[in-house]
C-alpha cells in the first residue's frame, strides 16, 4: 500500500440552474463479485480513514472476542444511529444487561444527531451526554466484550487495550492489508487507515461470508435493522437503501467516506476529498452502475425551497 493518500479525481458536481457551482474531487473503487477491480478513479491505494465505515469490521471482531448479544444490538454496536428514542432505549440495555454504568461509556458527550430527537432531549431537561453520541452503541459493544473477557473497563480505548488488539487484527485481516496509520476518531476510539481497495474487500467479505460466520452475523444484522445502524429519518441513505435494495449493505462514514458490497455482484468503496458528504450518494450510484446494479442516486440543489439543481456524478 502506498504510504501516502495522493488525493482523487473530479467524481461529482453540483448544478444550480444548469450552472455548475460546485466540483468534488475524490477516489472511487469497484471490485466485482471475485474480488478483482473492475473500475476506479484516483487514488485507491494510499491509505485513508475510513471512519465509522470501519465500524462493521469492528463489530466482528467484537464476536470473535465472545461478544454476546441478539441480532438487532449486533445492528446497534456497529451503527452511527441518530441518537433517536429506540437508540438510545438499546444503548441503555446493552449496557444494563452486563451491569455496566452508563457513566463508563468514553465517548464524548453530544446530543442527537435527529433534530427531532435533539428537541426531545432537550425540552426534557437533558444536555449533552455520551449516550445520545452516534457511536454509543459501539462504545457499549466495545465495553460488553472488554467485562466478557474480564479486560479493564476504564482502558477500553487504549490502542494497546487487549480489545483493541484484537479489532486492529480483525480489521487488518478483513482488509487483507496491514493499516497504513492509526489515529484516533471523532468518537475518541482509536482507528486505521485502509485502502479504499481494502476498505471494500472487507465489505465484500462480510457479504460473501457462510451462514454461521461473525462476518455474515455482523451483515445480517445490519440488514435486518437498517433503522438501528441508522434512524428513521427521510435522509438516512444507509437505513434508506438497505431497504430499497434487497442484500445491500452499506455503511457510511465522515469526511466523505462510504462502503457498500452486494453478494454475487461486487463492493464499492469511496472517499471524496473535501469531506463533503452531498456527492457520496451520486458517486456511490455511479459505481454500482458500474456492476449492473441501480441505486437511487439523486441529490437536490434547492433555491428559495424549491428544487433548482441536483448534485451529480461526472464520472
Amino acid at each position: 500500500m502506498a504510504d501516502l493518500y495522493a488525493g482523487g479525481e473530479p467524481l461529482a458536481e453540483a448544478v444550480r440552474n444548469d450552472v455548475v457551482e460546485s466540483r468534488h474531487h475524490g477516489s472511487v473503487v469497484v471490485l466485482g463479485a471475485d474480488g478483482e477491480v473492475a473500475a476506479w478513479a484516483g487514488d485507491v491505494l494510499g491509505p485513508v480513514f475510513p471512519r465509522s465505515s470501519a465500524k462493521p469490521m469492528q463489530a466482528v471482531g467484537m464476536l470473535r472476542a465472545e461478544l454476546a448479544v441478539s441480532q438487532a444490538e449486533l445492528a446497534l454496536v456497529a451503527a452511527s444511529h441518530r441518537g433517536q428514542a429506540v437508540h438510545r432505549e438499546g444503548v441503555l440495555r446493552l449496557l444494563a444487561d452486563s451491569d455496566i454504568p452508563v457513566s463508563a461509556l468514553r465517548c464524548p458527550a453530544e446530543y442527537p444527531l435527529s433534530e427531532d430527537a435533539r428537541d426531545e432531549v432537550v425540552r426534557a431537561g437533558h444536555g449533552r451526554q455520551p449516550l445520545f453520541m452516534n457511536c454509543s452503541g459501539k462504545h457499549a459493544g466495545m465495553l460488553r466484550t472488554a467485562k466478557a473477557n474480564g479486560w479493564p473497563l476504564e482502558t477500553y480505548l487504549d490502542p494497546d487495550h487487549p480489545l483493541q488488539r484484537r479489532l486492529t487484527a480483525t480489521i487488518e485481516e478483513l482488509a487483507g492489508e496491514r493499516a497504513g496509520a492509526t489515529g484516533v476518531d471523532g468518537c475518541g476510539a482509536p482507528l486505521h487507515a485502509l485502502s479504499l481497495r481494502g476498505l471494500a474487500a472487507a465489505f465484500l467479505r462480510l457479504v460473501a461470508a457462510p451462514e454461521g460466520s461473525h462476518e455474515r452475523a455482523v451483515a445480517d444484522a445490519m440488514r435486518a435493522h437498517p433503522h438501528l445502524v441508522s434512524g428513521e429519518d427521510p435522509a438516512e441513505d444507509d437505513t434508506r437503501l438497505m431497504r430499497a435494495i434487497p442484500g445491500l449493505l452499506l455503511k457510511g462514514g465522515a469526511e466523505g467516506v462510504a462502503a457498500a458490497a452486494l453478494p454475487g455482484v461486487g463492493a464499492v468503496a469511496l472517499k471524496v476529498d473535501d469531506g463533503g458528504m452531498r456527492a457520496r450518494l451520486p458517486v456511490l450510484a455511479a459505481a454500482f452502475g458500474r456492476l449492473g446494479v441501480t441505486l437511487p442516486g439523486r441529490v437536490l440543489v434547492f433555491g428559495g425551497g424549491r428544487e433548482v439543481g441536483v448534485v451529480r456524478s461526472v464520472w
